[in-house]
């Protein structure tokens, strides 16, 4: 059995629909604020249910409120994972736990290889690269998944975002600028039960990966993109992010070069033009 950590973020609501049976521990379960008491309980869970392999898919994604609440960010995104994947080193099994292209600078123009050098831009991406180095470092076998602009029907994402300001606005002035892959929340679930169930058998395909969506496009684009789909006549005026200004700086670069997870797992980059029609189609039916 898989455990995962955390129950009500989109990735989570994403892995109980293709693996129900999963045991899931939420925030009151095992609140990652505590790594110390988190871990325990992620201890006592593993023995209990037997589990083969721990997801974690909670994280702290404030990424403004992080610059003031750095000591927070990197107790959930650092230290916590660091303990849990200690935990599964103690009991052999994988720990698979889900990072960010906020780790680099987001310099250039080229993808991001996973052995990239990182150099966050601001303290969410700092204590997602913490807990990347406390996760290698605790021996467990494990993966750290990179993925990047997370969309589903569940949750805060742009998708919902751009969807609700559509209903009171017929222009939105939209960031052009920065270029990434947007990634469906249940491509991303997949990906880390197919990774989960890979490393029970090949310990030795630990290491850090990357997995976001293609083709590659810009915030703007990606808006346009999100209007057509739901039928919704709103104009898109492309600004650069100066024009924005935000408390944390977000990478300008946030391309992956995804091609050792489909060497490694056989994992292709989801195309997000099918899975955006998924949710919006979702959220038309108001199954949320």
């Amino acid at each position: 059995m898989i455990v995962v950590v955390g129950q009500t973020g989109q990735v989570a609501q994403e892995i109980a629909r293709i693996c129900p049976e999963a045991r899931f521990l939420s925030r009151a379960d095992a609140d990652l604020s505590t790594p110390e008491a988190a871990a325990n309980v992620l201890k006592t869970t593993i023995t209990e249910v037997n589990a083969t392999a721990v997801i974690n898919a909670a994280a702290y994604t404030a990424v403004d409120r992080a610059e003031t609440e750095q000591g927070l960010a990197h107790r959930i995104n650092a230290e916590a994972p660091g303990r849990c994947a200690e935990v599964c080193a103690a009991h052999r099994i994988p720990f698979v736990h889900i990072s960010t292209d906020y780790v680099f600078d987001g310099s250039g123009a080229a993808p991001r290889a996973p052995d990239a050098p990182v150099a966050p831009l601001g303290a969410y991406g700092a204590s997602k690269r913490d807990g990347e180095r406390a996760v290698a470092a605790a021996g467990a076998v494990h993966a750290v998944l990179r993925t990047s602009w997370v969309f589903s029907a569940h949750g805060s994402n742009f998708v919902k975002t751009m969807l609700r300001l559509s209903e009171t606005r017929d222009a939105l002035s939209i960031v052009s600028d920065q270029i990434g892959g947007p990634t469906p929340a249940s491509a991303i679930a997949r990906a880390c039960v197919t990774i989960a169930t890979h490393l029970a058998d090949a310990p030795a395909l630990s290491g850090t990966y990357h997995f976001a969506g293609e083709p590659d496009v810009s915030w703007a684009g990606f808006a346009r993109a999100i209007f057509d789909l739901a039928g919704r006549d709103v104009g898109v005026t492309e600004i650069p992010t100066s024009a924005y200004p935000t408390p944390a700086a977000r990478p300008l670069n946030s391309r992956l070069d995804c091609s050792a997870t489909e060497a490694a797992f056989g994992l292709l980059r989801p195309d997000w033009r099918a899975g955006l029609a998924d949710v919006v189609a979702e959220l038309s039916r108001g199954d949320t």
